[in-house]
């Protein structure tokens, strides 16, 4: 499997000869990370694919839009994260079916969950994160889970870095709190 440097996907997706080949390989290079990106935002293995494969759609159809000023994983990362906040927003305003689902907390969801390889004290710190308001949840996974610094973070989400502090910050604040009540 070959691995290419940012500049040669870039040189790949722009030429229509070489478009899908430079598209699957950006697709193996990148799955993984953006699984991982989208799955703290929207927590279980399955929401999680299904939010990727939206995500590598939409980067496929607007392929032609990418001018190649940012590098390809800001690209990806802005799109796969739009659409897991997304999905996260038409799953909080989705009315429930069932009463079952809402009674088990996000912990013991996890908990159950056969993918889910945390102990409880990640569970918790899960239900805690969630518990954010989006875009310090998303902050807070970002530069906690994926180290992405500030910098980077302000062309994904389109924010200011001064902004994306002080919601971290706050973020961390919060989980704090969350933990400290629950002792």
């Amino acid at each position: 499997m070959t691995t290419y440097d940012d500049q040669q996907l870039k040189n790949l997706l722009q030429d229509p000869a070489t478009l899908r080949k430079g598209f699957e390989a950006m697709v193996r290079q990148y799955s993984e990370q953006l699984y991982w990106q989208v799955r703290r935002i929207v927590i279980t293995h399955e929401d999680a694919n299904d939010v990727v494969q939206n995500a590598l759609l939409k980067a496929w159809s607007s392929i032609g839009t990418f001018k190649g000023e940012s590098k390809i994983s800001t690209w990806l990362s802005r799109i796969a994260i739009n659409e897991a906040v997304d999905f996260t927003r038409r799953l909080k305003n989705r009315p429930t079916l069932s009463t079952d689902d809402a009674d088990l907390g996000l912990a013991n969801q996890l908990m159950a969950d056969k993918y889910f390889d945390g102990d409880e004290t990640e569970a918790m710190l899960q239900e805690a994160i969630a518990s954010l308001p989006d875009v310090q949840r998303t902050v807070f996974q970002l530069r906690y889970y994926d180290e992405m610094k500030y910098s980077e973070m302000s062309k994904v989400l389109g924010t200011s870095e001064g902004g994306l502090k002080a919601s971290y910050h706050i973020a961390v604040k919060k989980i704090t709190e969350f933990f400290h009540k629950r002792d």
